[in-house]
């Protein structure tokens, strides 16, 4: 991982981009979040089909139909 400021970035984007393909790059920006420097890859975005899955596991929530687990015996819930 490497860290910089944006003059560094502003003045070498090739440099950095090229560098981000192997290691993440983050801009530092002051009294602002940092950014993230890294190639795009397929999954980084859900599908539909997973969006619908999430959603579907919400109203599920919300509708009630959850079980609970007692955390001291998990495996009572497991068939």
């Amino acid at each position: 991982m490497i860290v910089i400021s944006p003059a560094e970035f502003r003045a070498n984007q090739k440099k950095f981009f090229e560098i981000a393909e192997k290691e993440t790059v983050i801009v530092a920006r002051k009294n602002e979040k940092p950014m993230i420097i890294k190639p795009w890859e397929d999954d980084d975005i859900p599908t539909r089909e997973e969006l619908m899955a999430i959603q579907e596991g919400l109203n599920d929530i919300k509708e009630g139909r959850v079980t609970f687990i007692n955390p001291a015996n998990v495996w009572e819930h497991i068939e």
